[in-house]
């Protein structure tokens, strides 16, 4: 199975390694810079299930002719999805598999509409990982799982192929029947612990450990939970007792990714995460005050990057 990649990031880069590491026909779409720094040093990951260096990773730029992909992996940042869409577009074919690992649930919409919803899966990933300034995958945490489904839910043929496709790595690649359930309870897990992180401009330990660290953390939980069970999305009655059971087993360092890109001035997701639920909320009449205040607090960030730009 032909797989291509758009990006060989810190998520892309990751599981993408783990899959050419494993054998499998793995291609990844760069911008011209990143393919001549992959071209010149490889493709290192750096990571605690062991460290990988693919030497001569193929690659393709951006509008360079190739024939259609059985299955094209997202790992970008949802706020670049548009591009995304454009840059993919001709390496889907009749039978392609689209599978974004974005962020949220707004994404799907747009997918939809773009590449027909026949040829979108849903899918997610957890796993802590950064690019370094030489451009190589770090990743420091235990988890690191990719989750793939058909997005109206079961089994199919080609899902059975993608396992099979995926399956001999060092990561965890998981098909699930559920999908959309399982993207939603990594929406509301990915909305606190980067709205907490980030308010907080915190690692998970000190606020733990702060006097009303936890129980922010659960009613910023509980507001976001409140307003997807308005909508009707398919969460857990108890997820967020099962959330925080969660955020209380994280690693002391832990921090979320949208902290990280602060730390390092970066654009964030804000609209695409918390702005998304606020949206619904407003449409819904659900009140979300501690939800406004991490929006708005990753707002001013915006506000002042630009006004430093």
């Amino acid at each position: 199975m032909k797989v291509l990649i758009l990006g060989a990031g810190a998520v892309g880069g990751y599981f993408g390694a783990r899959l050419a590491e494993a054998g499998a026909d793995v291609t990844f779409l760069v911008r011209e810079r990143r393919r001549k720094q992959l071209r010149q040093n490889g493709l290192r990951v750096n990571s605690i299930h062991g460290d990988i260096h693919v030497r001569e990773p193929q690659l393709v730029a951006a509008g360079e002719a190739a024939s259609p992909f059985d299955v094209v992996l997202l790992s970008n940042k949802a706020y670049h999805l548009a591009d995304s869409m454009a840059a993919i577009a001709p390496y889907v074919g009749e039978n392609t598999m689209v599978l974004p690992l974005l962020n949220g649930i707004a994404h799907m919409e747009p997918l939809f509409e773009r590449f027909g919803r026949e040829r979108v899966l849903g899918g997610l990933c957890f796993i802590e990982t950064t690019l370094n300034a030489d451009g190589e995958v770090v990743q420091t945490s235990p988890i690191h799982e990719l989750v793939f489904g058909e997005w109206d839910g079961g089994e199919s043929e080609r899902i059975d192929k993608l396992k099979q496709a995926f399956s001999g790595t060092k990561a965890s690649f998981r098909a699930s029947t559920q999908i959309q359930r399982d993207m939603w309870h990594k929406y509301l897990f990915i909305t606190t612990l980067s709205g907490i992180t980030t308010l907080m401009n915190a690692s998970v330990g000190p606020i733990r450990e702060a006097v009303y660290g936890l129980e922010l953390t659960r009613q910023l939980s509980e507001e976001s939970a409140s307003v997807m069970r308005k909508i009707g999305a398919p969460i857990d009655a108890d997820i967020v007792d099962k959330q925080m059971q969660t955020f209380l087993n994280q690693s002391y360092g832990m921090k979320a990714s949208m902290l990280r890109d602060m730390e390092k001035g970066l654009p964030v997701e804000a609209d695409q995460l918390q702005g998304y639920l606020i949206q619904k909320a407003e449409q819904f009449g659900v009140s979300v005050p501690l939800l406004k205040v991490v929006y708005n607090n990753l707002k001013v960030y915006e506000l002042k990057r630009a006004a430093d730009k």
